[in-house]
């Protein structure tokens, strides 16, 4: 599975710890920017994570901005994306087992290195139920279109 991962400036030094581990991992990693802490706008570094996902259906993403909230503000504006901002770990698979979540908002700021990798875990780990969740997720992609 490719995951694709971004973030602005606010979330660069805990996306760099992030991709780090997660390569350590063995996973298949794109960090799509910010390569700095120089000020950007998320909203660029969020639509980059989303076309990417929505083009790929077999990869999930996540990104990191101060809270994740205007992360995943942006990137749920991309057609087919269903993300969530996540600070408990025992909340992300959750996202995954009955939303079908395939974005991965996380804070940068409020949220500790540990504690985001163990939200990162638990949402990898996870997979959608499908069943009585599906119907759901089918509103919301006929609202899309």
């Amino acid at each position: 599975m490719k995951l694709y991962i971004g973030s602005d400036h606010a979330g660069y030094e805990m996306k760099s710890q992030i991709v780090n581990y997660l390569k350590s991992q063995s996973y298949d990693v794109e960090d799509v920017g910010t390569y700095s802490s120089e000020s950007v706008d998320y909203p660029d570094y969020a639509f980059k994570v989303g076309e990417a996902v929505a083009r790929d259906s077999q990869s999930l993403g996540i990104l990191i901005c101060g809270t994740g909230f205007g992360m995943c503000f942006a990137v749920n504006k991309v057609k087919g994306i269903r993300a969530v901002d996540v600070v408990r770990a025992d909340m992300a698979p959750l996202s995954r087992q009955h939303n079908n979540a395939n974005v991965l908002c996380l804070s940068g700021r409020y949220v500790n290195f540990n504690d985001n990798i163990n939200i990162i875990n638990a949402f990898l780990k996870a997979s959608y139920e499908g069943g009585r969740h599906q119907k759901r997720i089918d509103k919301i992609s006929e609202y899309e279109k």
